[in-house]
């Protein structure tokens, strides 16, 4: 296809190909022309103009298919237009010439009709160029319309359209003759010349005035005659033409200076096609006088159409100014009689009504025009209601009111409540100014009506309630409250008790859409009203059936509450169930003799409202519902079913008053059946099937048509529903469309069935008439029954079926056969889903039966259903030889078939054969149903069979999956001609080619971006489906074709080109059609989320190439503000749930991709135009502020802030508040992604440094806007978009509470908005504020506080006042406070508030805590916003401290009660006993299963605070009660029942059992990373108990409770890898190990002091180990230790362990040469390692003598064992120079060394008992460290251990031999190292041992001194060259010094004479010193210093020294002279010294 994308036509290529290829050739070339020509130059084209021309016309005469001319005439009329255009006037009398030829072959159709287009765009492109045309164009066009077929009409009706377009006014003198054709042509039979001739119209009205002047009202009937037997397409079509037209006539000038055309006068119009249609005046008056209506369904929604293009057109100004004009007419037609004789006639006019307020108030007004119309639907219902009271209370009986009027008000009160519920229900919290406005009083208002006479007007108002309710979840407990009072003082009015009984059950009903609920005791007090209903409905007959119906409808809405409240009343409940129905079947038999017919109305109606009762029970608290509750209804159930049967004889003998409650009966009845579990009701399965199969086959629903539309497609396949029609779509006009299809007895509406007000919807309920609903209830029993019956049975009841149908003719057999299908389907699917089984093989005949004969059926949807059986059949059945008979069955039929109906099923059913089987995989099978296909889709005489083969084949290829490839290129083949060729006029077959098309790319899938040649041409294939799919004229149709696109994307996206996608997808984003918009949404996110970029740029193109007279508001969006914006736009508009969510996550992925990627200044813009989009000038926080300063002038608060108001000139206007919450949120997600991406995003310093070398953006630098933004949000009308606004100020505050503000050093950038902060918040304190967002609030304020943002004090104060007020707020208790919600509500809004005191008292103590003692919890920092505080910051420490402390003693009984709550609430089942009947502090028995979820994400702070609170009172209690506190004080009766007062130890005991028992059960068991925070607090908590005296004290003497912490914290340590909460459990770990060591330490000193001096001896016998010295695992503190230090020692080393010694995972091993890694330790693992070694080291403190020699090899091992890793290398590396330690390395040596001297030191060494055992494991321990030395690498490490077990373990260990020679030989062997380090270390260690006691020295001084005194003598020979050289002889130096000082005094002077001498030598001359290195100029000076130094200490050596060496005196003389003259020297350079700045004083 490449060779086709040249200006001209390659005929050589095209030459050489098929027919097809051809005709795909041309159309690809032509494709390729259209873009081509405008980009074009003007030379180029008329160069090639004659060319090209002779290409174009040899096209045109080659007979081109529907999409062919279309582009034919277009590229023609460009060329031309772009070219020459001289010449266009003989192509146009060419069109004539083949226009006026009488060519009847074949190919002359196709030709005059590509003429025909070509006409039409000749004249749309050059317009008044060809004028002197028109006239014989038009003569000759309107000739041929009259001998034409339809494609002829079609085109010429489009070709007209196209003229007008074009010549614009030119073409006034053809205006009347193309009106008397379209005329014609507007109710011609074929449906694409109504849409066609309707577009024409839409066209000519442009510029023919008389269209909407002088001939309106001809128009008007002409398109109510249009409508009649009107598909959708041509309702639609011919909709916007009489829309358009009246709003045209309301909106101009009339000629003639008449004024304006009224409103009135355009409504009379569409009332008149409403009421009387299109006909004639005497028709219409001949069926006015027989009292019969004529008004088919589709004119009636035609007209509805209309009305809302009409208003639509004027737009929303209009609408706002009119509306209440128009409401008025609107219910002038809602209440005529014409509209409402029957039922069926009343419920389609009301819907109708309702869909044009909802399609112009939802979508064409903002929030304040929303408002101001629901002000004037509630006048109007006042008006209404006013009018009816007052004839109703007119005593005159000749004024009285009629029925007659009182149905009519019904009418216009149900259509303007069910539209103020919508209203309100989408305004949300934004409507409560409408509820405190007293002049509309709507509260008031809808109440009133709930005593109208009428059921629907009283439903209506209670369903209006129930909408006020679910959006302002304040006003349920008010309203249930007021309408209980006047249920109850109105009980004997039968109005009243239904009217507010409806009115409570809604408002009940509507808690399910509340999170807040309402309190439990109005779910105990609204049963006790349906019970007091209930057992009063037997004293006043008058009154009987409505109390009866209130009552069990109170209940049935009680029980969607749900089971936490159900629980308390299944037992009340229960027993109601057992009252309505006899005690057993023998009284029921007793029964059915006595009563009459209104006694038996009364108990059908309460029988069928307690089953409703049950019904809901199953579906709301399905887990209630155990085997025992189940037992305990077996009787009424029985009872129940019973009845069934009498039925009956009740109707005989009362006759038809008891008919319809008997009806209702029976639906409930089969509704609590369907489910339960069948063996409930085993004993009456034959009954109710009798029953079933009796009102699946009743007669007296044979003679109307059945509402199969109702009752069918659940049980279609939803891919199949399309072959219905579009009325199956989900478009914008479902809610009218499905009147059209509703039964003879009328659509949904809510008087029929009042218990619908308790289902779960937001739309108002429509029930179906209990006749249409008792079908499908049955048809779905029957499905559930069917396989319990026996099997006999089974055989009999299908056959029973069969014969029924063959039986019956015409429409009554219709009814039955779709009855007993609809029957059997739902069986089929039941089983089929259950994998069961259908029974014995004699079911299958007469299933086949049924279903085959169903495939014949005229109906569409009932073929749709047989072929849905079919499949499954065959699935449940599961025998191949039965699938092959079927197909065989089917390919018979279609064999033999003649009927359309009969070949569209049968080839339906082919396709769908196998769905359910695991697809085709016989390619055989697939062979013959491809012939057979192909075959059925060619057959063009028949569109419905092609339609529906074509789809099979769609199904077939789905199916087959790969099997289907090699069938690829023929299907292709196929769909792509019929697509060239298929006729316009029948979209179904364009669609069902798409869908074809969309399963052929899916079945190549990845293939397709193969570079093959066959690969290549059926990509190129798809591409021209797709090409043809788009230009064509229905909406499905292209929503088709994108979708293809869609999946050829999906599968090779370099072959879908977004440049020509993109702008095609937003041209369609405004598009009238829903499944349009949701194609081109659905692309769009799928694009964007691989080319996010590129498709916005893409977007951009689309506005500049405009077409004239479309440029649209949405375009106007996309030039300013992109794509984005106009997502938004369209989010905002839309209401289809779907599409909206799949607009949010369009944006969200184009957010993703480009918000941090150089967007983000655009985004960020976007989001804010949108928050600033809203009708209101101020928000409800700036209104109160503005009162508060014109008030009080002067005041000094908040005042600072700035406004939040709308921007004037934004891109858009009164957005809604669901979209404007949207956009916060997504601030908050560019918040997220911006912290995943840069740094810079919050450094402002960095930020604004980057920005000067690149042109990037920041978050940081948009702060303000983004402040600006949360704060618009959170003080917002809308509470949701209030908590989106707070979540969104919570999310700055913690990300840029840290970032210091570049300009101010010492503050943050956050300072600045602190006024704007508690302006946000202080909304949310205020009396009104919902709990939720006082609660969001409250934590917003914690993080505010504890940020660290604010410095002053008294800044701080403002948000502090706001947690003080809700303090006091829940102080004053449960009682006082206002019952409006739920108690949970106040459980969250409690634990909320408390919660923030708990952060913020923990920061407070904290803070101070840090400036008092800098290390305390250096294990667990808080958050790093603490940095922030100066250090003379009042806030800081103290400040704050002090701030909180007033409120601590109250907080913290508060807290206290809070945590027992918990506590109570986290224990197991079993012990459920033990909780308070009552409930706890702040919840209540009732709510506990509620209360949980809001305890478990605020008790962690709260534990924190309870013990920083104990630690700072040292558990001292105090006595400073607060004077108001109602809630309990302390958790001092926690598990027990009673009991006087406890002493202060008892209760201090209860609360470290209390904090100490709630971490210990949540450390056990944290179940995910999430709970991290927790886990902190709870280490934190504990820390802070364990730094207290008293809690150590008792966890020492409870052994047990120390061992069990110390197992959880050892879970814990191997569970998380976090290092916080490592180092955190270690501290704990050495807590705990202190308070066991203070309490063996106190009790060895109570013993010392109880025994005296003579036994100290045994003193030691305390502690761990006793006399036996074992360690009892479980039970041993110190056992418990050392496995936790083994943990964590063995998980950062594990070369310790020998089983791990190969395994490196555990640590991190970096590789530095073949064969041996280096361990390396990360700073934390270094901290942890240090822990661990710390607490091992004070392990054999805690034991007894024999205990501490158990562990000390342990000990020991594990302590030389780190000292190994650290110094140990691989041999290979030995001559490797050392590594540099790192700063935490050299913290874990320090720590080893620090261990193994606490080790040595430790008094055990010394005790009688072990002192020799543990000798002889030191000796071992010296060995084991000496056998260290020949691979170690840091010697210096092991010298430091040695020296520390030479000076601290008694001498007997080190003084042995071989020891001490081992011992002397490594110090000797170091001194003579070749490395400086090792050598300095060793000196230095040298120097310690040297000062040791002389049992030690003496050896070492011997062995060592000698060598010592060597070394420092060869200095003067080889100076030190470098530093560390230096260190090791100054060292030595400091040895010898040592060696001197520990020397006796009598040979001290000899060692001195040898000191002396050497530090001499180290002198340099003067000459030497200038120009020798630093390190020996440092040598000379240490030198001169020492001996200056030792001179005077040693004076008489020192003398004899100089006296007795000249040479050296000399020396040391000129070395002192020296050393005076540069001292001399410097000081004088400093005198002299001059200003190093020096200050100009000439500055020329």
């Amino acid at each position: 296809m490449e060779r086709a994308h040249s200006l001209l036509l390659n005929e050589e290529a095209c030459s050489e190909l098929s027919e097809l290829q051809r005709a795909e050739f041309i159309f690809e070339w032509l494709t390729h022309l259209k873009k081509l020509l405008p980009a074009a130059g003007r030379a180029d084209l008329r160069l090639n103009q004659r060319r090209l021309l002779e290409q174009l016309s040899a096209v045109l005469i080659g007979s081109p298919g529907p999409p062919t001319r279309w582009l034919l005439a277009h590229c023609t009329a460009l060329l031309y237009r772009l070219g020459d255009p001289v010449p266009a006037s003989l192509l146009v009398d060419r069109c004539n010439d083949i226009i006026r030829s009488r060519d009847d072959s074949p190919s002359g159709l196709p030709t005059r009709l590509a003429a025909i287009a070509c006409l039409g765009a000749l004249f749309d492109q050059l317009g008044r160029m060809l004028a002197g045309c028109f006239k014989d164009t038009l003569t000759n066009l309107l000739k041929a319309m009259k001998s034409a077929e339809s494609q002829g009409r079609y085109e010429i009706m489009l070709c007209l359209e196209r003229m007008l377009r074009g010549l614009g006014v030119s073409a006034v003198s053809g205006h009347r003759d193309v009106y008397k054709a379209a005329r014609t042509c507007l109710t011609d039979r074929s449906m694409a010349v109504r849409c066609a001739a309707a577009k024409c119209l839409q066209e000519l009205q442009r510029e023919a005035v008389f269209l909407w002047t002088s001939e309106l009202e001809n128009v008007s009937t002409l398109c109510f005659r249009a409508f009649e037997g009107s598909n959708y397409s041509v309702r639609v079509s011919v909709a916007t033409l009489l829309g358009t037209l009246l709003a045209a006539a309301a909106a101009a000038p009339r000629p003639g200076g008449r004024g304006r055309s009224s409103l009135e006068e355009v409504m009379e119009v569409l009332s008149g096609g409403f009421l009387r249609g299109g006909a004639s005046f005497l028709r219409a008056s001949g069926d006015m006088l027989k009292g019969t209506s004529s008004v088919s369904k589709d004119v009636r929604i035609g007209v509805t159409q209309a009305c809302v293009v009409f208003v639509s057109s004027l737009g929303g100004s209009w609408l706002e100014v009119n509306f209440s004009a128009l409401l008025s007419l609107l219910m002038e037609l809602a209440s005529h009689s014409r509209a409402t004789q029957t039922p069926g006639d009343a419920v389609v006019t009301r819907r109708c009504v309702s869909f044009i307020l909802r399609s112009t108030l939802g979508s064409l007004l903002g929030e304040k025009a929303q408002t101001n119309a629901a002000k004037t639907l509630c006048l109007a219902v006042a008006a209404q209601k006013r009018t009816i009271d007052a004839a109703l209370a007119d005593g005159n009986m000749e004024t009285r009111v009629s029925p007659a009027d009182v149905a009519a008000s019904q009418h216009v009160l149900v259509c303007c409540l069910v539209e103020l519920g919508g209203l309100i229900l989408g305004l949300g919290s934004t409507a409560a100014p409408l509820l405190t406005d007293s002049s509309t009083a709507l509260v008031d208002t809808v109440v009133s009506v709930l005593l109208h006479p009428a059921p629907a007007a009283s439903l209506a108002a209670a369903w209006c309630l129930r909408c006020v309710a679910v959006a302002m979840p304040s006003q349920c407990s008010p309203l249930l409250e007021r309408c209980s009072e006047r249920l109850v003082a109105l009980k004997s009015s039968p109005e009243a008790v239904a009217g507010y009984g409806a009115a409570v059950a809604a408002l009940v009903a509507a808690v399910q859409h509340c999170p807040l609920g309402i309190p439990h005791t109005t779910g105990t007090a609204v049963l006790v009203l349906a019970e007091d209903l209930l057992r009063s409905a037997s004293q006043n007959s008058r009154i009987s059936l409505q109390r009866t119906q209130a009552g069990w409808l109170l209940v049935s809405s009680l029980i969607t509450l749900g089971p936490a409240v159900i629980e308390h009343h299944l037992s009340r409940l229960l027993l109601l169930w057992r009252c309505v129905f006899p005690p057993s079947l023998r009284e029921q038999e007793m029964e059915l003799r006595r009563g009459d017919y209104f006694t038996w109305q009364v108990t059908l109606e309460g029988r069928s409202g307690a089953l409703c009762a049950m019904k809901n029970l199953l579906l709301h608290c399905r887990e209630l519902v155990t085997d025992d509750i189940i037992s305990r209804l077996l009787t009424p159930l029985a009872c129940a079913v019973g009845l069934l049967a009498k039925l009956p004889a009740l109707i005989r003998s009362y006759g038809g008053s008891v008919r319809s409650w008997s009806l209702v009966y029976r639906l409930r009845v089969y509704e609590l059946l369907a489910l339960l579990p069948p063996h409930t009701y085993q004993e009456s399965f034959g009954l109710v099937m009798n029953q079933l199969v009796s009102d699946l086959c009743a007669q007296e629903n044979l003679n109307q048509p059945c509402s199969e539309f109702t009752l069918l497609p659940p049980l279609c396949h939803h891919d199949d529903l399309p072959l219905v029609g579009p009325a199956l779509h989900h478009n914008h006009h479902s809610y009218l469309e499905e009147q059209l299809h509703g039964s003879s007895v009328g659509g949904g509406s809510l008087e029929h069935d009042a218990f619908s007000l308790c289902e779960r919807s937001d739309e108002a309920p429509a029930p179906l008439p209990p006749a249409v609903h008792l079908t499908a209830a049955a048809a779905r029993l029957f499905g559930a029954l069917y396989p319990h019956v026996i099997s006999a049975q089974r055989v009999k009841i299908l056959e029973q079926f069969v014969e029924m149908v063959n039986q019956l003719k015409g429409q009554r057999q219709q009814t039955v056969q779709t009855h007993v299908c609809a029957a059997l389907c739902s069986l089929l699917k039941l089983q089929g889903g259950a994998r069961g089984s259908l029974g014995p093989e004699e079911v299958r005949s007469p299933a086949l039966a049924l279903l085959s004969g169903a495939l014949e059926s005229p109906s569409p949807l009932l073929r749709c259903l047989a072929a849905e059986g079919l499949a499954r059949l065959v699935q449940v059945v599961g025998d191949p030889g039965f699938t092959v008979a079927v197909s065989l069955l089917c390919f018979d039929r279609l064999k033999s078939a003649r009927g359309a109906a009969s070949r569209s099923g049968f080839s339906l059913a082919l396709g769908a054969l196998q769905r359910y089987t695991g697809g085709i995989s016989s390619p055989q099978h697939l062979n013959t149903c491809l012939g057979v296909l192909f075959t059925l889709s060619q057959d063009s005489t028949s569109p419905e069979v092609q339609t529906w083969s074509l789809h099979s084949l769609s199904l077939v290829v789905d199916l087959s999956g790969g099997l289907y490839r090699v069938h690829a290129e023929p299907s292709f083949s196929l769909v792509l001609r019929l697509l060239l060729s298929a006729p316009p006029t029948h979209p179904e077959v364009h669609l069902s080619l798409g869908r074809c098309l969309h399963t052929l790319i899916t079945c190549l899938g990845p293939d397709l971006q193969g570079d093959g040649v066959a690969m290549s041409g059926l990509r190129s294939s798809c591409l021209v489906g797709c090409a043809v799919m788009q230009d064509g004229p229905d909406s499905l149709v292209q929503a088709r074709a994108i979708y293809c696109l869609q999946q050829l994307h999906m599968f090779s996206p370099p072959h879908v080109n977004l440049a020509s996608l993109v702008p095609a997808l937003c041209a369609h984003l405004c598009s009238s059609y829903l499944c349009l918009r949701r194609a081109v949404v659905a692309c769009l996110r799928q694009l964007v989320q691989r080319e996010a970029s590129e498709v916005s740029e893409h977007a951009v193109t689309l506005v500049k190439e405009l077409p004239r007279r479309d440029n649209t508001q949405l375009d106007v969006t996309i030039k300013e503000v992109g794509l984005e914006g106009a997502l938004f736009t369209l989010l905002d508009r839309e209401s289809d749930p779907g599409l909206r969510r799949d607009i949010q996550e369009t944006l969200v992925h184009m957010m993703a991709s480009s918000a941090t990627s150089g967007k983000l200044g655009h985004w960020l813009k976007l989001c804010k135009d949108v928050l600033s989009a809203t009708t209101d000038c101020l928000s409800p926080v700036e209104a109160r502020q503005e009162e508060e300063e014109e008030a009080d002038p002067g005041r000094d608060d908040d005042s600072s802030t700035f406004r939040a108001g709308s921007e004037a000139g934004g891109p858009f206007t009164a957005l809604r508040w669901a979209t404007r919450r949207f956009a916060m949120e997504s601030v908050c997600r560019i918040i997220a992604q911006c912290e995943a991406a840069d740094a810079a995003h919050f450094d402002m310093a960095l930020a604004q440094e980057r920005r000067l070398h690149a042109s990037t953006d920041f978050l940081v630098l948009h702060l303000g806007d983004l402040v600006r933004m949360a704060f618009m949000a959170a003080t917002d009308h809308s509470d949701q978009l209030r908590l989106a606004g707070l979540q969104t100020l919570l999310v700055l505050i913690r990300r840029f509470s840290e970032v210091p503000e570049p300009e101010f050093p010492g503050h943050v950038i956050l300072e600045q908005y602190q006024a704007n902060v508690g302006a946000a918040l202080r909304p949310a304190f205020t009396a009104d504020a919902p709990p939720d967002v006082t609660a969001k609030a409250c934590q917003v304020c914690s993080a505010w506080i504890a940020s660290g943002v604010v410095s002053d004090l008294r800044d701080l104060r403002r948000v502090h006042q706001l947690l003080a007020s809700s303090l006091a707020k829940i102080q004053a208790g449960r009682d006082t406070c206002s019952q409006t919600y739920n108690e949970a509500t106040a459980t969250m809004e409690t634990l909320a508030v408390l919660k923030a005191w708990a952060e913020v008292y923990i920061v407070a103590v904290q803070r101070s805590g840090r400036k008092e003692s800098p290390d305390w919890s250096a294990d667990l920092s808080v958050s790093s916003s603490l940095a922030n505080d100066g250090s003379g910051s009042e806030s800081g420490g103290a400040g704050l401290l002090k701030l909180v402390q007033s409120d601590v003693s109250t907080l913290s009984r508060l807290w206290l009660a809070a945590l027992q709550d918990y506590a109570l609430l986290t224990l197991p089942q079993e012990h459920a006993s033990t909780r308070p009947a009552a409930g706890g502090a702040f919840y209540t028995a009732e709510t506990l299963n509620q209360a949980r979820a809001h305890y478990s994400s605020s008790w962690a702070p709260i534990l924190h605070a309870t013990s920083l609170w104990l630690h700072s009172t040292g558990f001292v209690m105090s006595d400073d009660t607060p004077a108001h506190l109602s809630r309990p004080a302390t958790p001092t009766t926690l598990g027990q029942r009673g009991g006087g007062a406890k002493s202060p130890e008892d209760v201090n005991t209860d609360r470290l059992h209390l904090i100490l028992g709630i971490s210990v059960e949540f450390l056990c068991s944290p179940h995910s990373d999430d709970q991290m925070e927790n886990i902190t607090s709870c280490l934190r908590a504990l820390q802070a108990l364990l730094d207290v005296s008293w809690p150590r004290a008792k966890i020492g003497t409870d052994q047990a409770l120390g061992v069990e912490l110390l197992s959880v914290l050892h879970r814990l340590m191997v569970t998380r890898e976090s290092p916080c909460v490592q180092l955190a459990v270690l501290e704990l770990l050495r807590q705990v190990v202190t308070a066991t060591q203070e309490h063996v330490r106190e009790k060895r000193h109570s013993a010392e002091v109880d025994d005296g001096a003579a036994e100290k001896e045994t003193l030691r016998e305390f502690g761990e180990g006793r006399d036996t010295g074992g360690l009892v695992p479980g039970r041993s503190l110190v056992f418990a230790a050392l496995q936790l230090c083994l943990s964590v020692l063995v998980r950062k080393l594990p070369q310790l362990s020998p089983k791990l010694a190969g395994d490196h995972s555990h640590s991190v091993c970096v590789c530095s040469g073949p064969g041996g890694c280096v361990w390396t330790l990360t700073d934390s693992d270094c901290r942890l390692v240090g822990s661990a070694l710390c607490v091992l080291s004070e392990l054999p403190s805690v034991c007894s003598p024999e205990g501490s020699v158990s562990i000390l090899p342990t000990v020991l091992y594990l302590l030389l064992g780190v000292l190994r890793e650290l110094v140990h290398q691989p041999s290979t590396h030995t001559g490797a120079p050392p590594p540099e330690p790192g700063a935490g390395l050299a913290a874990v040596v320090q720590a080893a060394l620090q261990a193994l001297r606490s080790v040595v030191t430790s008094p055990m060494s010394r005790q009688e008992k072990s002192r020799g055992a543990w000798i002889l494991l030191l000796r071992s321990a010296v060995s084991s460290l000496l056998g260290l030395w020949d691979t170690a690498v840091d010697q210096v490490c092991l010298l430091s251990a040695l020296s520390v077990l030479l000076l601290s373990a008694p001498p007997a260990v080190c003084c042995v031999e071989p020891l001490q020679s081992l011992c002397v030989q490594r110090f000797s062997s170091s001194m003579e190292s070749k490395q400086p380090l090792v050598v300095s270390g060793c000196y230095q260690q040298l120097a310690l041992v040297f000062q040791a006691p002389p049992p030690v020295a003496v050896p070492y001084i011997r062995a060592l001194g000698p060598p010592l005194v060597r070394f420092l003598q060869k200095v003067e020979r080889r100076r030190p060259q470098s530093s560390e050289e230096l260190q090791g002889v100054l060292e030595g130096v400091g040895a010898l010094e040592a060696l001197v000082q520990a020397a006796d005094e009598s040979q001290r002077s000899q060692l001195v004479s040898v000191l002396l001498p050497l530090l001499v030598s180290f002198l340099l001359d003067e000459n030497a010193l200038g120009s020798a290195p630093a390190a020996s100029r440092s040598l000379h000076e240490a030198a001169l210093r020492d001996l200056m130094r030792l001179g005077p200490q040693h004076s008489a050596e020192f003398r004899s020294l100089i006296s007795s060496s000249p040479h050296l005196k000399s020396r040391l003389e000129a070395a002192v002279r020296g050393n005076q003259e540069s001292l001399n020297t410097k000081a004088s350079a400093a005198a002299k010294s001059s200003p190093s700045i020096t200050l100009k004083t000439n500055f020329l």
